[in-house]
C-alpha cells in the first residue's frame, strides 16, 4: 500500500515523496500495518471553486479523499491530483507551505486523521 508524503525540505519549500506502508501478513486478518496513533477525526468538504493559496498544513495529519479530487501544488512546482483511493501524509507544518485547488470544478469530500 502507498501513499503520498508532503514535508518541508531544508529549502524551506514543500515537496512530495511516495512512501509504501509495510503490511504484515496477521494470517485470516489478511495484510496489516503497524498501529499509528491519531488524535482527532475531522471530516470536511469543499466547493467547487475551492482554492487555498500558500499555505502550510496546520498540524501533521492523514488526508484520506472520499469524493472529488484536490491538486496540490508544492514550492518546487510540482503538481499532484489526490482522488478517492489516495493517502496523503501533510507534514509541511512549516514554511512556505502549498496550495490546494478543487478538481475539474468538483466538491471534494475527504477525512482528515489528526496525528499530532
Amino acid at each position: 500500500m502507498k501513499l503520498t508524503r508532503m514535508y518541508t525540505g531544508d529549502d524551506g519549500e514543500t515537496h512530495f515523496e511516495d512512501v509504501e506502508i509495510e503490511l504484515l501478513d496477521r494470517g485470516p486478518l489478511g495484510l496489516v500495518s503497524k498501529l499509528e496513533l491519531a488524535s482527532g477525526l475531522l471530516f470536511r468538504e469543499t466547493g467547487q471553486e475551492y482554492e487555498l493559496d500558500w499555505h502550510p498544513a496546520p498540524r501533521r495529519q492523514l488526508i484520506v479523499p472520499l469524493e472529488g479530487a484536490v491538486e496540490i501544488e508544492t514550492g518546487d512546482g510540482s503538481k499532484r491530483r489526490f482522488g478517492p483511493g489516495d493517502l496523503l501524509l501533510a507534514e509541511d507544518t512549516t514554511g512556505r507551505g502549498h496550495i490546494s485547488r478543487a478538481v475539474d470544478g468538483q466538491r471534494r469530500r475527504m477525512i482528515f486523521v489528526t496525528l499530532d
